[in-house]
């Protein structure tokens, strides 16, 4: 076989091999979908379709959840306790869960902070307290300083509140130049994440446990998705320039801060994510408890009780 037909071949076996990953990982979405379905509603904003679920009465909470994360992650043993004297409203962030982007471009955290703040306005909402976790902290964080008629008091659940030279070790995956970024989504990312996804899982949680039901009561299967891969991986890359603009208005926010830490969170330090953030607020306080970064999910009691102390002051 001369030179060119050999290049033809190989560009024929890659192509059939592109084709069949892309397969399985749109099959691999499917799937991920069906045992994970929507929750609750839909509401369109201007760049975004939010996927929301709105239940109980009393004052309003608003719960963010973090990267590679959706609703069920506060879902899982936190919200329906809240509920119970308080309106909790859980939204998959633009982009993830079951909430879809209506523009081209994908939104940093500013501007989904502006996406759930026009989102919270539809639903007539706030003040409220606004609840985020890991990534979904800058976003609270983000939606205080550019909407604060909206807020009354943030609640901050092992926040990513400094900027990062590099993304935390658990996340170096998610690390592909833009250029081939839909391509590894749908090609390689979904095989990747099924083959190691049960080690990432657990790098996350450490030193807690993964819980055994996570994949499917809370929503950890969603992850394991193309459209997630290039989230995330859009996330990582563009969260080091943002949370350096970010990080330099803390001292501008006038409203009751508190954080949550896990003593031995491996993903995001407390020292860093948790003490510079509470000595650039006025008046935040930070508190560290046993456990890792997962805690919503791990500890969901000492969790729900320490949002509903924060309830009670902002």
């Amino acid at each position: 076989m001369n030179r060119t037909g050999k290049m033809l071949t190989g560009l024929g076996a890659a192509g059939l091999l592109g084709g069949g990953l892309a397969l399985w990982s749109s099959l691999s979405a499917r799937g991920a979908e069906a045992a994970v379905p929507p929750d609750g509603e839909f509401l369109e904003v201007e760049g975004a379709r939010i996927h929301y679920v709105d239940r109980g009465e009393g004052p309003p909470v608003v719960m963010i959840h973090g990267l590679l994360g959706q609703m069920r992650n506060f879902n899982y043993g936190v919200a329906d306790a809240l509920a119970q004297d308080h309106r909790v409203l859980l939204v998959d962030r633009p982009g993830w869960g079951h909430s879809q982007l209506t523009q081209a471009e994908r939104p940093g955290i500013a501007e989904q902070a502006t996406m759930l703040a026009d989102f919270l306005r539809a639903k007539r909402v706030g003040p409220a307290l606004i609840v985020g976790h890991s990534l979904g902290g800058a976003v609270a964080l983000a939606l205080a300083l550019d909407h604060p008629d909206l807020v009354r008091g943030l609640a901050l659940i092992a926040p990513l509140t400094q900027p990062m030279p590099a993304p935390p070790p658990q996340f170096v995956a998610l690390m592909t130049p833009p250029l081939i970024r839909t391509l590894v989504a749908w090609t390689l990312a979904v095989p990747g994440g099924q083959i190691n996804g049960p080690a990432a899982a657990r790098a996350v949680f450490a030193p807690d446990a993964v819980p055994e039901d996570f994949q499917t009561r809370g929503g950890g299967a969603l992850s394991i998705r193309p459209s997630s891969y290039e989230a995330g991986s859009f996330e990582v890359t563009h969260a080091a320039a943002e949370m350096a603009a970010l990080a330099e208005r803390y001292g501008a926010l006038r409203l009751p801060v508190g954080i949550l830490f896990g003593r031995d969170d491996a993903v995001l330090a407390p020292e860093d994510h948790g003490a510079k953030a509470a000595q650039a607020i006025v008046g935040a306080d930070l508190k560290l408890v046993a456990g890792g970064h997962m805690l919503p999910v791990t500890w969901p009691e000492a969790t729900e009780q320490w949002i509903r102390d924060r309830a009670a002051i902002g």
